[in-house]
Formats: C-alpha cells, structure tokens, sequence
C-alpha cells in the first residue's frame, strides 16, 4: 500500500513524511483492517513530526482522524479478551481516534477515567495511523459513524470534535450560558455547533481575520482579537491555542466562579500573573487530557443530529506534507483532510 511515513531522524525539515510503498498490516486478534477513506489532519500531527512530542518509534505511520471501512478482522473481542459492546459486520463504515487502546487495568481506567491510563495506545503516534491505504485499529475502539456525516465532513470529528466536546465538559459548560473560546481553529470550529444547540452565547477571540469571519459567519455572539476581552463575563472559557499568554487572556475574561478548561497538548509557558484579579473568587482552571469512548460516541451522535459540517479542504496522500505546512501557516480555515 502507499503511505506517508515519518522516519526518525526526518531528511527534510519542511518535508518530513516520505511517501512510500510499504506492506499492508494484518490485524491481530481483536484488530480490525481498515480501508482508509479519509483522515484529517491535527495539531497533534504536528507537534509529532516537529519533535515536540518525543519520538517513539523510529518510522511511524501518523494520523489520527481516521474514517474507514471495515475489510477485515475481528470484531468481538478485544485484545486484552474483554467483550466489545458491539460486533461489526465487513463494510462497516468507523472512525478512529487518537486514544487506540488502554490497559484497562490501571488505576484510572479501573475508576472508569481511561483517558489518564497509565499505558494508552496513541494512534499515529505509538502505533502506525491512517495517513495511508490501509490501517489496522482496535476492535472496541472504532466508533460506527451516523449516515448523516459522510467521510470528508466526519473526518476531522474525530480527535479536534471530539476533544472540543471533552472541553466543554471539562468546563463544565450548561445550556445557555455564556461560553468564551480562544483561537478558532479546527476544533473550536467544531464546538461552536455543539454550544448554539444548546443555546449558549458564544465569544470568539482569536487572531487572524479570515478566523474571525468565520467564526462569526457559524454564530458568534460576539468575535474580536486575540489580546481583546469579550465585552460581558463568561461563564466558561476554552482555550485552544498553545499559549500561556491565552491563556491569562481568558482568566480574566471569567466571571466569580467560572471556569477555564485549558485544550492544549503542549503548552509554551504560563506568565506570572495576579492571584487576586484573575484566580481569586474560585475561579477554576482545568487541563483537559485525551477523550474516552463515551465522548466519541456522545458526540458523534450529537454531529449526527445537528448535520454537523466542518469547513475542510482536502489533499491526495501524496501531497501530506503540504497539508501539514497548510496547518502550521494557518493557510488554511477549518480542517485539512488527505484522501488516499
């Protein structure tokens, strides 16, 4: 099969992957193989390929954001032999997401917080991803997808949607309240639609013009500059931008008793700040780490009811390396999804 591989150490800084013919994998015992139809592309990607999540093997496979359909495997049983809460048949149309397995017997997962496992399986990243023909996955960690998304549009749900619906969670988000976020990239793009069906007032900060209007043309309440503060106190904030500086705009956007959820798989420092005009009045900050099965399927569910369509613009496999530079230069709005 053809696939884009990162080899370590990568020969070319702005072309990292090499596109190769490599063997196409064959499922183990509670695996599926995948056809892959689309897979989007995430921030995560990049911090792999740049090195700022260490390397963990020395040629990977990346991609996370993966829509396929089922051509062969096992879909009873689990790895580890525990039963899968749904067996799927060959032509199956899956996601897959950037948690691919846990232990399942860590502390964390015992107390059913499996996205702090102690020993997870990330996709793309610990075991070969979906910028490829062909990918093999977990057979209970692939989510069945509603009819209503088709592959383009469901593809970059699956990690940026996902997480984003983790976020709002994590923050504690109710029906109409006042919701800030910060940056507008691929997820928070995302979690605008979830926030208008629950009827809340959403405000966008975040830099560039072109993010800006679009966050205004899906609803924003309210959209202005990364340094500017919403004009009210919110009641929850969300931060996608890899910033600490962001990060304190969006504490002092927060009423007494608001919450931050910070969504940030790397983060590039937190300034000194003041306790009492930012932290005091039990405000709160929260990380917000991985996703669990339960989020992937509670919100795809949700994207399957509101027809949840994601701005996206696609690039054959062979061209990954510039879908990746088009993410890193913010060329491009919404989601950027290769297509073998």
């Amino acid at each position: 099969m053809k696939a884009a591989v990162l080899h370590q150490p990568s020969p070319i800084a702005n072309r990292p992957l090499a596109i190769e013919d490599v063997a196409c994998p064959q499922p183990a015992p509670g695996q599926v193989l995948l056809r892959v139809r689309a897979c989007a592309v995430c921030r995560t990607d990049l911090h792999i390929v740049e090195g700022e999540l260490r390397p963990q093997l020395n040629s990977v496979i990346p991609g996370h954001q993966i829509v396929g359909e089922i051509v062969a495997g096992e879909t009873g049983e689990s790895p580890r032999g525990a039963r899968v809460g749904v067996s799927l048949p060959r032509g199956t149309r899956v996601g897959v997401s950037w948690i691919g397995g846990i232990d399942g017997s860590c502390p964390y997962c015992r107390r059913g917080l499996e996205n702090l496992c102690d020993s997870p399986t990330f996709t793309g990243y610990t075991v070969d991803g979906g910028y490829a023909e062909y990918a093999i996955a977990r057979a209970d960690f692939v989510f069945p997808l509603p009819a209503a998304l088709d592959d383009l549009h469901a593809a970059p749900l699956l990690c940026a949607g996902i997480i984003g619906f983790r976020s709002l969670r994590v923050a504690g988000v109710e029906h109409g309240e006042r919701v800030g976020l910060f940056g507008f990239g691929a997820s928070a793009h995302l979690a605008i639609a979830v926030l208008r069906a629950w009827n809340c007032e959403v405000y966008v900060s975040t830099r560039g013009e072109s993010h800006r209007k679009l966050a205004a043309s899906l609803g924003a309440h309210w959209v202005g500059p990364e340094t500017e503060a919403p004009p009210v106190p919110l009641d929850r904030a969300v931060t996608f931008a890899p910033s600490g500086d962001v990060v304190l705009a969006a504490l002092s956007s927060l009423r007494k008793g608001g919450v931050l959820a910070i969504n940030a798989i790397h983060l590039d420092r937190i300034p000194e700040f003041d306790y009492d005009r930012l932290l005091w009045g039990e405000r709160q900050i929260r990380s917000v780490a991985n996703m669990t099965r339960a989020d992937a399927r509670n919100f795809l569910q949700i994207a399957g009811e509101v027809g949840l369509q994601p701005q996206v613009t696609t690039f054959p496999l062979d061209r990954a390396n510039d879908a990746l530079l088009a993410l890193r230069n913010d060329a491009i709005d919404g989601a950027a999804v290769i297509v073998p």
